[in-house]
């Protein structure tokens, strides 16, 4: 259960919007600063001499000036906390704040939730995969989607058409319902033919997204909405999916998370089947059925048996600086992401030149990019431009 409209009056959630909303700001530069000074309000008292120790000059003086819109967003989002009781909102430092998303390299600073908000505190397995699916691939992703769920094991997804849409569907039919991430705000459901299942998902499951009210789908959300999926989960099962694929993307985040990928084999000739052929030589559990996974994860089933805390008591807020502690430290680049990332000079690049400088395959290439994005070693700028971030 999420908490009251009046209980969450009385969190700092404000200034953590702000921090948030600043341009320039961004995930990485925001956790410098509260694992220097503790909290969004302690921050935001500080003055800019004191941010310098940890920010740019052009970090500094945008901080420094609240940004445009900030309190139409805030009154936006009040009125939405307001709306409905299932309305909640998910700040680091929390208590319930779930365990595996925060030992990642980089971890939601902020969620916006709707429906069961207890469900974060269940063991949780993510089903994705192709969003043009065999009808084959369909029907397998719901079967191992209610399967899990009847196991206890919560189904995470992204709410996408396709896989993600059938393991949503299953598992809303047994008790460990499902947790959709979506690359939006939680008012511009995306894709709009999945709103009536959005609308149930509100009901028996949970909603959940980093973005604010009012951001509408784009393709750059979807990769950063994939590494909260992989986080959230104790392991990623990969039903179909091109060898394209943000399908693979998720996996490979979960790999590197620590997490186990499980991968459903199917005909050498099916395009939808490379994918998860890939995934399965590079190491991937293969599976048949759904104890492959159970029996793999051993131990989640005794954890979701015990009993969640009470829903009418409010969590106590966790101290921010020692979850920071855990994620402060950036996790070591591959050889492959540093290489390009040396290779990339201080100035805007497109992908093609990339290519002509190290001769990389495009989706290998793509594959370092993203890893050094949601690393924040570097920008996406507009005209397909990459551009290496200033270290400070």
């Amino acid at each position: 259960m999420a908490l009251s409209s009046s209980d969450v009056a009385r969190e700092d959630w404000p200034a953590w919007l702000r921090l948030l909303e600043t341009p320039g700001l961004g995930r990485a530069a925001v956790r410098r600063l509260l694992a220097r000074f503790g909290t969004p309000e302690a921050v935001l008292c500080e003055s800019p001499a004191a941010w310098r120790a940890v920010l740019s000059q052009g970090q500094v003086q945008a901080l420094a000036v609240p940004p445009t819109g900030l309190d139409r967003l805030q009154d936006q989002i009040r009125a939405w906390l307001d709306k409905d009781p299932s309305h909640g909102l998910l700040m680091l430092g929390d208590a319930d704040y779930p365990s595996n998303l925060l030992n990642t390299a980089d971890p939601p600073l902020m969620l916006f939730l709707q429906g069961r908000r207890e469900l974060l505190a269940q063991p949780q397995v993510a089903i994705v995969g192709s969003r043009h699916p065999s009808h084959n691939g369909r029907e397998l992703a719901q079967a191992f989607g209610k399967a899990l769920s009847a196991q206890g094991l919560t189904v995470v997804s992204g709410l996408a058409l396709g896989i993600d849409t059938a393991a949503h569907e299953g598992a809303l039919q047994e008790a460990g319902s499902t947790i959709a991430v979506l690359g939006s705000g939680l008012d511009h459901i995306y894709p709009k033919a999945n709103a009536e299942l959005a609308a149930r998902i509100s009901k028996q499951g949970l909603l959940l997204s980093e973005f604010p009210l009012g951001t509408g789908p784009h393709a750059s959300h979807f990769p950063v909405r994939n590494r909260i999926i992989a986080g959230l989960s104790e392991g990623c099962l990969v039903v179909e999916a091109a060898l394209k694929s943000g399908s693979l993307i998720t996996a490979r985040l979960a790999a590197e998370a620590g997490r186990e990928v499980f991968a459903i084999p199917g005909s050498i000739h099916s395009p939808q089947s490379k994918g998860c052929h890939a995934l399965l030589r590079e190491g991937a559990k293969l599976v048949e059925c759904v104890d492959d996974i159970v029996s793999e994860l051993r131990g989640l089933r005794g954890r979701s048996a015990q009993p969640t805390a009470d829903p009418a008591a409010k969590p106590q807020r966790k101290n921010t600086q020692a979850a920071l502690d855990l994620n402060e430290s950036p996790s070591a680049l591959s050889l492959q992401a540093q290489e390009i990332l040396d290779q990339m000079g201080f100035d805007p690049v497109s992908m093609d030149s990339l290519e002509a400088r190290g001769g990389w395959p495009t989706q290998a290439l793509a594959t370092h990019l993203l890893e050094l994005e949601l690393e924040g070693r570097i920008t996406r700028l507009a005209g397909a431009l990459f551009q290496r971030k200033s270290q400070v």
